[in-house]
């Protein structure tokens, strides 16, 4: 059977890229060594060599979607949304209003299903506020908000209701990996509990990485977060990046900006931490015809900036992008 070999490391991020792009084959046991993952393919991936391997076929049971085709009726089922995040063990759910009475079944016929999960939340409203926090209802299962979740090669501890994280940015985190060149010094604006500077420190060889966060709960997960990954070249700061960055006497080969609906306000602190070659990623919220507007906000603020990219890493709204605009000064 056709199949790809990849790294254990890249393994979640990859495996869910192939599944949602239609390569996977499903209902196969992928093979694993100590280094390796070789996944059954449908079809070839473009970029990947494909190799032929034989794979047991994994028992069938029954699945989400399915057990909930017992419990509601058809127009209970076509409210229903099966994608979901999942964090860990806890797996978060958008439940329409219509539906509410009904959110703890759903719940547990979830928890029957998928043996991984052990905490079942529902989403209530938007991220909120300067430390972008989100509120959840329990629904079943262990009784916790916190949980290890693991993504290219790092680990992250964190308390879903007190700090800023999404699970959906695991393959734009790897696309900055790559870019990155050995040796070079890098600054996380944002940092959160240490997502992207921890997965920088766990697949590049940069020489150091700079995170800071004004929010003191993801702080704590972050010097925590150092602990658990036992990183050494990931220095934190906890503070307003405005007050910080003056004080960290330092330039930077490459700066990340990942607040998509307020990173063009810390424009005017790059000049003085950046040198010629600085790479930033600038991150936005924007439909694609608002693209071209995002690019000459960078050519308005820095008349010499190099656009280098511009990717789509999310749709938080239908026709709606979270987008990183990739510039050299």
């Amino acid at each position: 059977m056709r199949c790809v070999k990849i790294k254990l490391t890249e393994a979640e991020t990859v495996k869910s890229a192939l599944s949602g792009q239609g390569f996977l084959a499903k209902g196969y046991k992928p093979l694993k060594t100590k280094v390796h993952l070789y996944l059954p393919i449908l079809k070839k991936v473009p970029g990947m060599d494909t190799l032929s391997m034989t794979f047991q076929r994994r028992e069938k049971k029954e699945g989400f979607k399915e057990a909930l085709t017992k419990r509601l009726n058809n127009l209970e089922l076509k409210k229903i949304k099966t994608s979901m995040d999942i964090l860990g063990t806890i797996a978060i759910l958008e439940i329409d209003k219509g539906l509410r009475t009904k959110q703890k079944l759903i719940a547990r016929t979830l928890l029957k299903t998928n043996e991984s999960i052990k905490t079942v939340v529902r989403k209530k409203g938007e991220h909120q506020g300067v430390y972008r926090t989100q509120d959840y209802d329990y629904l079943a299962g262990e009784k916790t908000f916190e949980t290890i979740h693991k993504e290219n090669g790092a680990s992250f501890f964190l308390d879903i209701r007190n700090a800023y994280f999404s699970p959906r940015l695991s393959t734009e985190r790897l696309r900055i990996c790559k870019q990155i060149k050995k040796k070079e010094t890098v600054l996380v604006m944002f940092s959160g509990i240490g997502a992207y500077p921890l997965v920088l420190a766990k697949n590049t060889q940069a020489k150091e990485i700079y995170g800071i966060e004004i929010n003191p709960d993801a702080c704590e997960y972050a010097e925590k977060n150092l602990q658990l990954n036992k990183t050494t070249n990931i220095f934190l700061r906890c503070g307003d990046v405005r007050e910080v960055v003056p004080h960290l006497g330092k330039t930077f080969d490459r700066i990340l900006m990942p607040l998509p609906y307020e990173a063009e306000r810390y424009f005017p602190l790059l000049p003085s931490i950046s040198k010629k070659g600085t790479i930033v990623h600038y991150y936005a919220i924007a439909k694609e015809e608002e693209f071209p507007t995002q690019k000459q906000k960078v050519i308005n603020a820095f008349p010499k900036a190099i656009i280098k990219d511009v990717v789509k890493c999310g749709q938080p709204k239908p026709r709606t992008y979270r987008i990183c605009v990739d510039f050299e000064l």
